[in-house]
């Protein structure tokens, strides 16, 4: 996980990327594949993609409806 410092800039660091997520699921309640559909071209890769997942779930910005199988923005 690359986080802003010396050497990573904040628009490589995995922080940027929380905002084009947000923007997506801030719009509606979106699968996760369907999230990485619209999101891909700004992550390296898949890793960078879970990992951005990952660290807003962390921060209690995401949750999963299990129900329905898709992510929910938390504000």
């Amino acid at each position: 996980m690359k986080l802003p410092s010396k050497v990573t800039s904040y628009q490589e660091s995995i922080i940027s990327k929380f905002v084009v997520i947000l923007e997506v699921l801030s719009e509606k309640d979106t699968s996760i594949s369907e999230l990485y559909r619209y999101t891909n071209q700004h992550f390296s890769d898949t890793a960078e993609f879970i990992d951005a997942i990952g660290c807003l779930f962390a921060l209690n910005k995401l949750e999963y409806n299990d129900n329905l199988e898709v992510l929910h923005y938390v504000i």
